[in-house]
């Protein structure tokens, strides 16, 4: 048996649900991914980059192109996301990477190009019937999950809210589409969203009372 067929093999089934071993695994690196994320943790992107993989077969499996295309998206943003952590953790006291909150004009930016991208791409999958049989969530979550991964690659707070509204589509999705192990995750992201939301939050005004006190102590 290849590695493939395994990993799209049955693990087991709960109230009715089969669950396979891609979408039990990719899932669970997932999720180690966004604690670390919680945790500003280098390896949260490493952890990101491997879960894409993985989660790639499990798509395959649903027959879901679209789900293939943001998994594909996300290893290439993972590998971003890593360098600019890496340069970027010179910039907090405790050698983690520094958070804050987005300035107006990058709230603007990234509320725009979500936008603009889901149209483009609910567009692309609504012409391209084979992409996705689910055209218009996919598109939201595919986006969606870009713009938060841009969002924590820049250490900002609202990459949390993105996430946040990537669940609300992305569980009853991926329970409708079979994968059932992930919409199980999807839950338990929610919950790690809202106490990382809380995390980011407090140690960005942490942050930006230190930067008030050293500015005043300069002048």
């Amino acid at each position: 048996m290849s590695a493939l067929a395994w990993l799209n093999g049955e693990a087991f089934t709960a109230f009715g649900q089969h669950v396979i071993w891609s979408d039990m695994i990719g899932n669970s690196v997932g999720l180690a991914a966004l604690a670390l994320g919680w945790r500003r943790s280098i390896w949260t992107w490493p952890a990101q980059f491997l879960s894409g993989v993985i989660l790639v077969a499990a798509y395959a499996s649903a027959h879901l192109s679209g789900g293939i295309g943001k998994q594909l998206l996300v290893i290439g943003v993972a590998t971003w996301g890593w360098r600019q952590w890496t340069r970027g953790s010179r910039g907090a006291q405790d050698g983690s990477i520094a958070v804050r909150f987005a300035t107006w004009r990058e709230r603007a930016v990234l509320l725009a190009g979500t936008a603009v991208g889901t149209v483009a791409v609910g567009s692309l999958f609504t012409a391209v019937p084979e992409l996705s049989w689910n055209p218009w969530p996919d598109a939201y979550i595919f986006v969606g999950t870009l713009a938060a991964m841009v969002a924590q690659a820049r250490g900002l707070v609202e990459f949390w809210f993105a996430w946040l509204l990537v669940d609300v589509v992305g569980v009853p999705l991926a329970f409708d589409s079979g994968l059932a192990f992930s919409g199980f995750v999807y839950v338990v992201y929610l919950v790690l969203v809202l106490w990382g939301m809380r995390d980011w939050w407090l140690r960005s005004r942490t942050s930006l009372k230190a930067a008030s006190v050293a500015e005043g102590a300069t002048a």
